[in-house]
């Protein structure tokens, strides 16, 4: 038990990338994590991790026991918490990784009933836009579209099964610069454009209509890290700085309140859901199982705009 105090150490020092961050996200001292991490590595004979006075790196050999560590622990856990069947209720925690878009338009309409029905349970909700390996981030589960879903992956239909981007900038600014009637117009105007953590720019503004595909390459001034920046780029449409291209349920109020209006709302494209994915390679812990069968008890339909 003690080595795998040790190794459950090492793992989350590595991906918390310091000892200290460790140690905030663990409850467990930076000094008792970094004598457990020596001890391995005496251990093993090997030097685990890079340390410096800032940040810690997994070696080559650190980054291979990462690779199988991951999964294996997990597989522990699972099976420890088998248990709670044997419980009234399952507990224990749940780790979810998802996009920031799932996070502010899909959970809010879920976890309220499902915290509510399943009080033992403990969720950790991890929002990034980098689409992390799920397993060895140490998560249970993620929210992902299916062009972005692994394979050897169980994916169970979560939220809306049909959202659309919309395209929308503030009335002052489109009273300013016209109202374009085609998305090849938006060519003349200023864009709000987003940029993945990975260094990559957002792919073309893609729109339809009457079986017509238009995709265009947006400029503009401003470009914002998508995720947790794309708040600033809303900001900035209702300011009045340019024309936005984001999911129409985040837009949804500012349509209502008339702070911004739509742009092109007939060619807007609609594209299927998000869905809930997991291994279906290891044991399903009980928190998982019980949030897969809330899901799947409590589906949206479609959303408002088709």
């Amino acid at each position: 038990m003690s080595d795998l105090a040790d190794l459950n150490a090492f793992l989350a020092v590595a991906q918390a990338r310091g000892f200290r961050e460790a140690a905030r996200s663990s409850g467990v001292s930076a000094s008792t994590l970094s004598e457990a991490v020596r001890r391995l590595e005496t251990r093993l004979g090997v030097r685990l991790l890079h340390r410096t006075t800032r940040s810690v790196a997994p070696t080559e050999a650190g980054a291979r026991l990462i690779e199988r560590l991951a999964p294996a622990l997990g597989e522990v856990e699972a099976a420890l918490e088998v248990v709670n069947g044997f419980r009234d209720g399952p507990t224990g925690t749940l780790r979810l990784n998802v996009p920031v878009s799932a996070a502010r338009l899909v959970l809010p309409a879920i976890l309220p009933g499902f915290l509510a029905a399943y009080p033992g349970i403990q969720l950790e909700v991890v929002a990034e836009d980098s689409f992390v390996d799920v397993l060895a981030s140490g998560c249970d589960a993620g929210i992902r579209y299916d062009e972005r879903l692994e394979q050897d992956m169980i994916a169970v239909p979560i939220g809306p099964r049909v959202q659309c981007f919309a395209t929308a900038a503030a009335p002052d600014y489109l009273d300013r610069h016209g109202r374009p009637q085609h998305p090849r117009d938006l060519l003349a105007h200023a864009c709000l454009r987003g940029r993945f953590a990975s260094g990559a720019m957002a792919g073309p503004w893609e729109f339809e209509r009457a079986g017509e595909i238009v995709r265009i390459e947006p400029g503009g001034q401003l470009v914002v890290r998508i995720g947790g920046a794309m708040d600033l780029a809303v900001d900035m449409a209702l300011a009045g700085v340019g024309v936005l291209h984001l999911f129409e349920g985040w837009l949804r109020p500012h349509f209502a309140s008339g702070a911004l209006e739509p742009v092109l709302e007939d060619w807007w494209q609609p594209f299927s859901g998000p869905f809930l994915y997991y291994s279906g390679r290891r044991l399903v812990p009980p928190p998982l199982r019980a949030f897969v069968d809330f899901v799947k008890t409590h589906r949206e339909g479609p959303a408002s705009h088709p």
